[in-house]
């Protein structure tokens, strides 16, 4: 029992340190049993870490970003339209204005007189027109009534010659007539005569045969006469034919004077509305002397100063608009970005001024890369060529009343993150 007891003492003394040797022993099972425990924490654990790294991935492939963006906008150039005297310059630089607010103001005194003499020349034309236009009228009625008594004479002149004609034709009747009684009556008297002188016939009828014969004498010389009479009548008349006929002439060529006259008077109507335009010039020259700013702004880059002689086209300040919709952002994305962008898609506008963010949309997609707008295009044809990821230009517009205090201003730098999925 001694020897029993002494080995159960000795196996109580060596059962704490048999794991360590041998391995074996009642400490294994509690090891096993952590692990199986840890293995499921694990997988879960990696379960997780995929999920969130395939939502990031997810997220951050739904939009693209660049830092090669700016705000741009607009700059209006202020330049005179007239030549002139600088009296005054009301604005300075970085200095916000209104639409309509006066810039700059140039002597006007030249520009007054022309206006004066453009006034006067105006009326004196329009007088002329008009005294012009009265006389159109009155020639043209003057011409009908000359027309109309000229065919007038040229009928009673021809009725004239009729009658004459007539006239004629009856004393050239009448003389042959009277010719005839007077062969006639001198027959009777050659006849009579030697029979009178025989006694054969008495002498009364000898004598009444001589007077009868001196009757149809004279009556033969007043035919004669009238018929002389008649055609002198015949070619008065041809004569008075003639100059009516001149005068008809004359009076049909009335109404080319008539259009002569409106001609002039058109001529004069237009020389009339010529000195109009020229004072309408002249008006908008002593206008032009007061100089206005365009658009509401910020003006920069001023150069002109009282005193100055300024030429037409001369820039002399300029304006910077900050609504918001004269704003915008140019974005230079890589080409290998724009993949799956589209105008139209929501974009998230970065300030680094301020720290704030924006939102806007994609308007489009420039034509060509960067680098074919600028002064010297690459030339890719030489045998030393190296593929460069080009960027293309971008224009994204602020939504409507993103920055109602007008906080920004082109040239800032922005970072614009565009959701493309």
């Amino acid at each position: 029992m001694g020897s029993t007891s002494a080995q159960n003492s000795e196996m109580t003394t060596t059962e704490p340190n048999s794991p360590k040797g041998t391995g074996v022993g009642p400490g294994k099972p509690p090891v096993a049993g952590k692990k199986r425990r840890r293995t499921p924490l694990i997988v879960a654990a990696a379960i997780v870490v995929l999920v969130l790294a395939t939502l990031l991935y997810l997220h951050f492939a739904a939009w693209e970003s660049t830092d090669d963006a700016q705000i741009d906008g607009y700059i209006y150039p202020v330049s005179s339209r007239v030549s002139g005297y600088v009296t005054d310059v009301r604005v300075d630089d970085n200095q916000y204005v209104e639409a309509g607010t006066v810039l700059v103001q140039l002597d006007p005194k030249d520009y007054e007189v022309a206006v004066a003499n453009a006034k006067a020349t105006l009326a004196n034309d329009q007088a002329s027109a008009a005294a012009l236009q009265t006389n159109v009228p009155l020639t043209s009625v003057s011409t009908t009534s000359q027309l109309s008594s000229a065919q007038a004479d040229v009928e009673s002149a021809q009725a004239g010659l009729l009658a004459a004609q007539k006239d004629f034709d009856a004393a050239q009747a009448s003389l042959l007539q009277a010719e005839a009684n007077d062969l006639k009556a001198q027959d009777d008297v050659n006849r009579y005569k030697p029979l009178a002188e025989k006694d054969e016939i008495p002498q009364q009828q000898y004598t009444q045969a001589v007077d009868t014969q001196k009757a149809t004498a004279a009556a033969v010389a007043a035919a004669r006469a009238s018929a002389a009479g008649a055609e002198q009548a015949v070619t008065q008349a041809r004569a008075r034919i003639a100059q009516s006929q001149a005068q008809l002439q004359y009076a049909e060529t009335k109404p080319q004077q008539v259009s002569v006259q409106r001609s002039r008077a058109q001529a004069a109507e237009a020389q009339s509305e010529q000195a109009a335009a020229i004072l309408q010039q002249a008006q908008l020259n002593l206008q032009y002397t007061t100089i206005v700013a365009p658009v509401s702004g910020i003006v920069g880059q001023r150069s002109v100063q009282p005193g100055q002689n300024v030429a037409p086209g001369q820039q002399l300040m300029t304006i910077v608009p900050l609504d918001s919709q004269n704003i915008w952002v140019t974005a230079n994305f890589k080409e290998t970005q724009l993949t799956y962008m589209r105008p139209g898609q929501p974009v998230r506008i970065h300030v680094d001024t301020y720290g704030r963010t924006y939102d806007g949309h994609v308007l489009n997609i420039a034509g060509s890369t960067g680098a074919r707008y600028s002064l010297l295009p690459p030339e890719n044809a030489t045998g030393n060529y190296v593929k460069v990821v080009q960027r293309i230009p971008v224009k994204i517009v602020f939504d409507k009343g993103q920055d109602p205090e007008h906080l920004l201003r082109p040239g800032m730098s922005v970072e614009p993150d565009v959701r493309v999925r």
